[in-house]
């Protein structure tokens, strides 16, 4: 198993290229189930989510060729709709293939999905927004098991409290549904709104797209004419490099990135002090000389990101004075504060809330990886960190972070990947 060795960093100095979405390349991926011919999908991360997703398309029939960036996915051979829990329980975005699986063959198995232990994210809302399209749903055995005696059809659904991953499945399957689907409540996420506009690309009229209400009109047709597309460059990759370079004070450059994605992330950097240089396609960070402490609230996008909650939970104990962040999406999201009080970092957790005082010298030492997230805030820990940090399961990191040891150490890190 490898882990990471990560010595003290005094600066960092160079650019970043920023990698495509893993959390809009997933839904997307799902999406070509709908596809009448093969799609090229371009940008996109070389992740361990993105080739167990593959792996999955695979397993159902359909011709997967994943080279440098880009994947080639024909799903017209597709001849199996039962999504088995060797690969589901690795990851909870295999339920994206519920949706457009169930649209497309009008029955499907999929078993229920394993994933991050950072908290309870029941489907119930995808299951029960399925039965108002006119699914036929039964769990036995750990399995989904969905019919649709007449197809799907349109109607009103108004989630109970938003969700990425329902907005997208119901998307997708309202996409080939009779009629007029209409989502309220629906997520804004740019990952969401880039599926949306994919389908309106394939001849889907959507409309609301970016907005808290979809409605999504059923086309005619059995498949969808989905040309090659290139994935959004990842807000949260970005936000994370953001905070290395806010919590080492080192100016960086990110490229091949979307400013408007990360409005919520700046807006907290510039409360601690960072300012920043933008063009249609770069962020410059120049880092405050001394980091302020900040208020953070997690909430759905556009507001700040639970995606970001561990790295600016990691560059608060830099800080002068006292950071508040509440964590108001996920009740286990805070298991990386453990491993912080272990480097020294002063964090004190009063149900979902982490009161860190600044400014703390961590000391590095062995800590464990919990989830994808806290694996990257551990990272930027162990770059400002007296000694040797050693990161061990970060088999986490690798399912969301391309390259991650190779881009800081271009850039100046001293980090390296070891076996254990």
């Amino acid at each position: 198993m490898d882990y990471l060795k990560i010595y003290p960093t005094q600066t960092l100095n160079g650019e970043i290229e920023i990698s495509g979405a893993k959390n809009a390349s997933l839904p997307l991926i799902a999406m070509t189930i709908l596809a009448k011919e093969a799609v090229t999908i371009g940008n996109l991360p070389d992740v361990v989510d993105i080739k167990t997703l593959l792996k999955l398309l695979s397993k159902l029939g359909a011709s997967c060729e994943f080279s440098k960036k880009s994947v080639h996915v024909d799903t017209s051979s597709i001849n199996e709709t039962k999504a088995t829990y060797d690969i589901v329980k690795t990851m909870r975005a295999s339920i994206l293939v519920l949706g457009p699986i169930l649209a497309r063959f009008g029955h499907c198995e999929v078993s229920l999905p394993g994933g991050c232990a950072i908290g309870q994210r029941p489907i119930d809302l995808h299951l029960k927004a399925l039965e108002q399209m006119g699914a036929e749903i039964d769990i036995k055995a750990g399995y989904i098991q969905a019919i649709t005696p007449n197809g799907l059809h349109g109607c009103e659904i108004i989630f109970d409290k938003i969700t990425v991953t329902g907005t997208a499945n119901i998307v997708m399957a309202a996409a080939l549904a009779k009629g007029v689907t209409t989502i309220t409540n629906a997520a804004r996420e740019p990952e969401v709104v880039q599926l949306c506009e994919i389908l309106a690309q394939s001849g889907i009229v959507i409309k609301g797209i970016g907005t808290a209400i979809l409605e999504i009109h059923g086309t005619d047709s059995k498949l969808l004419n989905i040309k090659d597309f290139d994935v959004i460059p990842d807000r949260i990759e970005a936000g994370t490099y953001l905070c290395a370079g806010a919590i080492t004070k080192s100016e960086i450059t990110l490229t091949n990135v979307e400013p408007k994605h990360l409005g919520a992330v700046l807006s907290k950097l510039e409360e601690m002090g960072s300012s920043f240089t933008l063009t249609k396609d770069t962020i410059c960070i120049h880092p405050a000389k001394e980091i302020k402490a900040v208020k953070i609230v997690t909430q759905e996008y556009p507001a700040f990101p639970t995606d970001m909650q561990a790295q600016f939970l990691a560059l608060a104990t830099q800080a002068e004075g006292v950071s508040i962040i509440e964590e108001k999406l996920f009740e286990n999201r805070f298991m990386h504060v453990s491993e912080l009080q272990r480097m020294g970092a002063d964090i004190t957790l009063n149900g979902h809330t982490a009161t860190v005082r600044g400014r703390t010298q961590l000391s590095g030492t062995d800590v464990m990886a919990t989830d994808l997230r806290a694996s990257s805030a551990l990272v930027l820990a162990g770059l400002v960190a007296t000694g040797e940090t050693n990161i061990h399961r970060i088999y986490h990191l690798d399912r969301g972070y391309e390259a991650l040891e190779s881009k800081l150490q271009n850039i100046g890190a001293k980090i390296e990947r070891l076996k254990e």
